[in-house]
């Protein structure tokens, strides 16, 4: 005999999407199913509130079961979930909980589905909307983190990050090969925003000469400028014509401003610099004749991929953990990842600190200075944006260009 249903949840992504979404989907799903709980799938995130309110959907559309999600043929059930990117409810940004007549729909969209708790996964700045709305509505509430940025404080890793390290790193591999066959200096423009932890991770992984991130590198400047011209000829008294840079999307121009399409800026103002560089007539800068920069701008290449193993593990662990802590009724609550197993944070400790920092325009979790895969990268002889030796005197000369 079926027991009583105890539990009515309800889950929704907000934000970017990201590798691993649908395998925490599924393992919310599974796990609610296994207390007998009834599951609601939110459609497109807080606009799918709006969607209840106006009729646009009902209760019993969203409902998710175990063996509701069904693919024509033989794959009966939610299991494949866990084997696909992107998410299958939708992940917007739509809707301003500030504007008194959106809040208003949104939290009768709440109130129509009855729900006991909601498990909303997101960045910090999906985080910090929902929060504003929890608070005003007063649902319980468990948050999963997931952004490629890894930057939502107080969780070793988010969910997707690690999907998107594989698919940079892939990049880089197939990016070292034109780039030697041209003799040319890459440039592979990452996301990131305000955390450079994305191409930090990947440049290691990927085998990148140079590593620029916001925290090491805010802006480009001439001792910047310098460095890389430095690096470059380094690589090229040891035969080495080629070489890879990283760059974060949160590294400002030289005016200190930011640019959809930095990766391009750095290129022109390599090729420009090492010109005058050789124009100074020191012999050791003649290693920079002739230089070609080309720029790639992964894209939203990088949200893509079937998610990593790791990613499938962290997702089945935060989403159990958030049917745990919705079964204890220990509301409230952002899923961590800490020391290789799912915990939690309160969100009182969580949400005020992504609200300070998005007012003074800074990253809540950013690359640390004494990050290890820093030193790491550093023990590698990557150029991150010091100052290094100037290159040694060299007889060599080449024509001009």
């Amino acid at each position: 005999m079926t027991s009583k249903v105890t539990k009515n949840i309800g889950i929704l992504t907000s934000g970017g999407d990201c590798p691993g979404l649908n395998a925490a989907i599924r393992a919310v799903v599974k796990c609610a199913t296994q207390r007998q709980w009834q599951v609601y799938g939110i459609p497109y995130g807080t606009q799918g509130l709006i969607n209840l309110e106006q009729g646009n959907c009902s209760r019993q559309d969203i409902q998710l079961r175990d063996h509701g999600f069904d693919i024509p043929g033989v794959l009966h059930g939610i299991d494949i979930l866990q084997f696909l990117s992107g998410s299958m409810l939708g992940a917007l940004s739509n809707g301003d909980p500030s504007n008194p007549d959106i809040a208003r729909e949104m939290l009768e969209g709440y109130r129509l589905l009855d729900l006991d708790a909601l498990i909303t996964l997101g960045g910090d700045g999906s985080l910090n909307i929902i929060s504003d709305l929890a608070q005003q509505g007063n649902w319980n509430w468990i948050a999963i983190p997931k952004t490629i940025d890894n930057d939502v404080p107080f969780t070793e890793q988010s969910l997707g990050f690690d999907t998107t390290v594989d698919t940079v790193t892939h990049a880089l591999y197939d990016l070292t090969f034109t780039a030697a066959s041209h003799n040319r200096i890459m440039i592979v423009q990452v996301m990131g925003r305000d955390a450079g932890h994305l191409a930090l991770r990947a440049g290691v992984a990927g085998g990148a000469d140079m590593i620029l991130i916001p925290e090491l590198t805010p802006q480009i400047n001439d001792k910047l400028l310098d460095g890389i011209c430095s690096k470059i000829v380094q690589l090229r008294q040891t035969d080495r014509q080629f070489a890879l840079v990283v760059l974060s999307e949160g590294v400002c121009n030289q005016n200190g401003v930011r640019e959809k399409y930095i990766g391009d800026t750095l290129a022109q103002q390599i090729q420009v610099h090492a010109q005058q560089l050789c124009e100074t007539n020191q012999p050791e800068f003649c290693h920079l004749q002739p230089l070609e920069t080309r720029a790639t701008i992964l894209g939203h290449i990088q949200r893509s991929s079937m998610p990593s193993s790791l990613d499938r593990l962290i997702a089945a662990a935060f989403g159990c953990k958030a049917v745990e802590l919705i079964a204890a009724e220990n509301y409230q609550q952002l899923v961590v990842w800490s020391h290789g197993h799912a915990d939690s944070k309160p969100l009182d400790q969580v949400i005020p600190r992504i609200k300070r920092c998005h007012l003074e325009q800074r990253c809540p979790s950013p690359v640390a200075l004494d990050d290890p895969w820093i030193k790491t990268a550093r023990n590698l002889g990557v150029y991150m944006g010091e100052t290094i030796n100037k290159p040694e005197k060299t007889n060599l000369t080449f024509a001009k260009r």
